[in-house]
């Protein structure tokens, strides 16, 4: 599965994009973000990309985790939010 990584300074609708390609391609992608502005980026993304995806026929579930990553030798927490696709239910 494809992880995607915001920054706070990533823009919501390029992430979106891609979140929007990877769900009609795979069904599914991880994204992760470190830090409050990196989530609300992340978060934003999210939403514009179920809007990408409805003219498709498709929708999203979100499953947000804690997981923990080890940069430069210091242990950090990131928000993973794992994202699927599934047909639209009428």
């Amino acid at each position: 599965m494809e992880t995607l990584r915001v920054s706070g300074k990533s823009r919501p609708n390029s992430v979106a994009g891609a979140i929007a390609a990877l769900l009609r391609a795979e069904g599914e992608v991880e994204v992760q973000a470190i830090g409050p502005s990196a989530v609300n980026q992340a978060v934003k993304a999210i939403a514009i990309a179920r809007g990408y995806i409805t003219p498709d026929n498709l929708d999203l579930s979100v499953k947000p985790t804690f997981v923990k990553l080890e940069l430069d030798n210091e242990e950090r927490t990131a928000l993973r939010f794992t994202v699927k696709s599934h047909p639209l239910s009428s």
